[in-house]
């Protein structure tokens, strides 16, 4: 009996224990901030609050990236009910500054940095004072946020901003360890996740880990603004092989395949709308009736291009519906930049590509190249008996219906329209055709 309540405490106690043991979900962002990594972050976050952890952990190790994946990411993580910690492995410049001001605390490795975050185009050359303007403000506003110096968080952008004690003007603000803990910008400095969550008061705890599929993995790939590229290049490349070769049915299919594989994760992603897609459809379209319909190029090509661009460019950014509110300027002038580019290396790549094929490759036997030279026998017919007709001559011999026929002192071989001609009538040239002349009597 007493064995038997004591097995039953035990049992509740174990119980308890596990009802007490905290869950943390653990994920790492350790690549450049683009549309793969925004998606990774959109995924661990949805998870995590379906699977109602205790708290979110983020291993960083990044020099930053695109401004609006960044943004959108801060949002989530702002958003979130579940407190959000980040540990900063050795980086955590530009974008990945902003991510790290978003979440609850932040803790450092020895040796690493935070900030340095100035807007860079891809050659590392600073872009204009209003995308600096609008990065300004996020990282001010994410600080005051979550209770951290705004005056610093700005000066990680502006290098014109002085903070006493912190920056001086021409320089942005890069943190380190030591400087962020004083500045309270750091909240201690750890080597690893279990002295973190010591720090958080979290002891007892189990960790669930980010485990991306292979469908996931495949998706966050052709996300990747360089895939992007590359099947832009396919579509633009195809549908001109296409237009040169009408039939030959594999560039149009290269086309398609790579059309569905361009829209389809960035639809799922929600990136690209029905009506971006339908922008695209209907370029084709009107490109397709410009080649084949209507003759030249004219207005319907160059809407079809325009359309086409468009559907094509603005299926990167993410805008919702018609507002573009969301979206910053240089993110949609890097989406049409892509556009443009691929395009123009497809289309440059493909008129090289068509004349080296169809002249000396496997396509040229859709090609008639062969010449019918004048010294290998071939002959032409002359047109020279069209200006005989309306002329008037003499029949030489019976026309039964052919013969010949003298017109200006030349004889030429003939066939009565008609009947039977007999040797020396006068007739007349009424036709020429199938290289015959063709006679009529004259009475």
């Amino acid at each position: 009996m007493i064995r038997g309540v004591f097995c039953t405490l035990l049992l509740f106690a174990q119980l308890y224990s596990l009802a007490q043991e905290a869950r943390v979900y653990q994920f790492d962002i350790k690549e450049e901030i683009a549309p793969p990594i925004w998606r990774k972050v959109k995924l661990a976050m949805d998870e995590a609050h379906e699977l109602e952890v205790d708290a979110i952990v983020i291993n960083m190790n990044t020099y930053g990236g695109s401004v609006d994946a960044a943004d959108s990411i801060r949002t989530k993580i702002l958003q979130s009910d579940i407190p959000v910690y980040v540990l900063i492995e050795n980086n955590a410049a530009s974008a990945g500054a902003l991510i790290s001001l978003a979440c609850d605390s932040i803790f450092m490795q020895p040796g690493s940095t935070i900030g340095a975050a100035t807007v860079v185009n891809q050659s590392g050359e600073q872009v204009p004072d209003k995308y600096q303007s609008y990065m300004r403000k996020k990282m001010r506003a994410t600080a005051e946020e979550n209770g951290r110096n705004p005056d610093i968080a700005e000066a990680m952008v502006d290098p014109d901003k002085v903070v006493d004690s912190v920056s001086v003007e021409g320089k942005v603000v890069t943190l380190t360890v030591n400087e962020a803990i004083e500045l309270g910008f750091c909240d201690g400095e750890y080597n690893t996740v279990s002295e973190v969550l010591n720090h958080c008061g979290i002891t007892d705890y189990t960790v669930v880990k980010q485990r991306l599929t292979t469908i996931d993995h495949i998706i966050g790939w052709l996300i990747n603004p360089a895939v992007s590229g590359l099947l832009i290049l396919v579509i633009f490349g195809g549908i001109y092989f296409e237009l040169q070769s009408p039939g030959v049915g594999f560039p149009i299919i290269a086309a398609i395949t790579a059309a569905l594989l361009y829209f389809m994760p960035l639809y799922l992603e929600g990136l690209a709308d029905n009506w971006e897609i339908l922008l695209f459809v209907v370029g084709l379209i009107l490109i397709g009736l410009e080649v084949f319909v209507i003759p030249g190029f004219g207005i319907a090509g160059i809407a079809g291009l325009v359309l086409s661009i468009a559907g094509l460019a603005l299926s990167l950014i993410g805008n919702v519906g018609f507002d573009f509110t969301p979206v910053a300027d240089s993110r949609i002038i890097e989406a049409f930049l892509v556009v443009f580019i691929s395009g123009g290396i497809s289309i440059t790549g493909s008129l090289f590509l068509a004349v080296r094929l169809f002249e000396s490759g496997l396509l040229s036997r859709l090609v008639l190249n062969t010449e019918q030279r004048k010294e290998e026998g071939y002959v032409g017919t002359s047109t020279k008996e069209f200006d005989l007709i309306g002329e008037i001559g003499v029949a030489r011999t019976d026309l039964m219906p052919t013969g010949k026929v003298e017109i200006a002192d030349t004889l030429y071989s003939a066939s009565a329209e008609s009947g039977y001609i007999s040797k020396g009538a006068t007739v007349k040239v009424v036709e020429y055709s199938t290289a015959q002349i063709k006679v009529r009597l004259v009475s």
